[in-house]
């Protein structure tokens, strides 16, 4: 049982070939890619037809296997999107989560639309980059491609469409655009005609595992490949994530690390309370409709960007390098939280790391190693702090945390997250959200019978690093450091 799985982060691409040999799930990367975003004028964008010529590649690479593919699925970051005009043609390039143009228009949405009332109907946390902001920035603008849409499609949606012709709105993706009502279990038009847009743009919205479309023929004669089916999985990347946490107890936490660190676990019905709304969690869709009770935390993204500015400056570190500088660093120098607005823009991290220490009244972090160790503790604390929130709102107690995606590569982020959360790390597998693609789309041919079965065979399949909890006394005291340092509330 051949499948491709498209994994779309918000850096790079990749694609993997999955198989099943005697129970057991083989892997193979066919193709690897970068993914980064265009600035054009002011406005950041995604390179859409480089990433849809990457999927073509991958395509080409499988053929070249001669693996027979029984199908296909995409699965990427959320709440970005394409606009379809009524030619069936895409209306301009999507613009980037990080683009300055929804700047402000959350708050100001809030005079004429309350913060309560949106989360009543959604469920879903607010950032200020959320789609229904960026649809609201591009109402403010009096875009004109708001004149000329039909139809609305995010990332993978619209990647789809491109390689079957064939338009559908998925489950996982729709539910972390703040217009979906998972009361209703569809999209809130009333909400949507209070944004200012129509919302006969939004279609039906398809569960994990639907066959979403064929390869059309055009695709079929450009590269000579046959009609493959292709299934709308988990298209979010962190519900793909999700799918292929290891786990054996029905109630577990689990932290998808990669660019953005989303740590949360699985409820049957959404919470949406005061205390919800009060820490920003957020309540998207996950496979069998349950939902992933989560936040967002920044992650990754902060060292990312410090390392594209050195880079920029001439000074190549590699990511293992990056980590050794910072494990012979000093200890508990500086903390920030990675989730201040100040960190979410591209550009001179360096700079606003320091900005936020000397407003704080720390120690200013300088060369390398002390700033990525600043961010590596703040992280692994806030991690902590976002578990001991999520066992309040979920009411459970959890023994440990699952930990998945690329950032289980670093084995000293894995080791100071469960010194600081006092729990052992189960950190694996790294490709969760591609190895989650693949086992969706072998629920919906019937290999597994459902997720569970999914992931006793994951578990089964791949390697799993347990870190256990060291040093408590010191990681304690710099938790209370951290959260005074923060002002994060109880």
């Amino acid at each position: 049982m051949n499948v491709l799985a498209y994994d779309l982060g918000a850096s790079s691409g990749r694609a993997l070939l999955g198989r099943l040999t005697h129970s057991k799930i083989e892997v193979e990367e066919v193709h690897r890619f970068s993914n980064e975003p265009v600035k054009v004028g002011e406005r950041l964008q995604w390179d859409i037809l480089r990433l849809y010529h990457e999927i073509k590649q991958g395509l080409l690479k499988t053929k070249h296997l001669r693996a027979e593919l029984q199908s296909l699925a995409i699965d990427s970051w959320a709440v970005d999107f394409g606009l379809i005009g009524q030619n069936g043609e895409l209306l301009g390039n999507p613009y980037h989560y990080r683009d300055r143009h929804t700047h402000g228009v959350m708050e100001s949405m809030f005079q004429s639309i309350p913060k309560e009332y949106i989360f009543q109907r959604t469920g879903i946390q607010f950032l200020p980059f959320n789609t229904i902001y960026q649809l609201a920035a591009m109402k403010q603008a009096d875009s004109p491609l708001l004149k000329e849409a039909s139809r609305f499609l995010m990332i993978p949606d619209l990647l789809r469409y491109f390689l079957t012709g064939e338009m559908l709105n998925e489950f996982t993706n729709a539910t972390s655009t703040q217009l979906y009502n998972p009361v209703t279990g569809d999209w809130d038009r009333e909400l949507i005609q209070r944004v200012g847009v129509s919302d006969s743009w939004f279609d039906r919205v398809a569960d994990p595992g639907t066959e979403a479309g064929r390869i059309r023929s055009s695709v079929m004669t450009d590269l000579g490949v046959p009609s493959i089916p292709v299934l709308a999985v988990a298209e979010h990347d962190t519900a793909s994530a999700v799918a292929a946490v290891p786990a054996l107890d029905r109630s577990f936490a689990y932290l998808s690390c990669g660019t953005w660190s989303l740590m949360g676990t699985e409820v049957e019905r959404p919470v949406i309370n005061e205390e919800t709304l009060r820490f920003n969690f957020t309540n998207e869709g996950g496979i069998g409709r349950s939902f992933r009770l989560l936040k967002n935390i920044m992650g990754l993204w902060i060292v990312q960007e410090l390392k594209r500015e050195w880079e920029r400056a001439g000074v190549e570190y590699s990511f293992t390098e990056i980590v050794r500088l910072a494990e012979e660093a000093p200890a508990f120098a500086a903390f920030i939280d990675p989730d201040d607005e100040l960190f979410l823009h591209a550009g001179d991290m360096r700079s606003r790391i320091r900005q936020y220490c000397r407003k704080t009244e720390q120690q200013l972090p300088d060369g390398p190693g002390e700033l990525a160790r600043c961010i590596f503790e703040s992280l692994a604390l806030k991690y902590r702090y976002i578990l001991e929130l999520t066992e309040k709102l979920s009411n459970q107690r959890f023994n440990g945390l699952h930990m998945v995606g690329g950032g289980i590569n670093n084995a000293l982020l894995c080791q100071w997250t469960a010194d600081s959360v006092g729990k052992p790390v189960w950190a694996g597998p790294a490709e969760g959200s591609a190895i989650g693609n693949l086992a969706v789309q072998w629920i919906a041919q019937g290999v597994f019978s459902d997720i569970w079965e999914a992931r006793q065979v994951i578990r089964s399949s791949f390697p799993m690093t347990t870190y256990e909890p060291s040093d408590r006394e010191a990681w304690e005291d710099a938790y209370g450091r951290f959260r005074q340092i923060a002002g994060l509330a109880d």
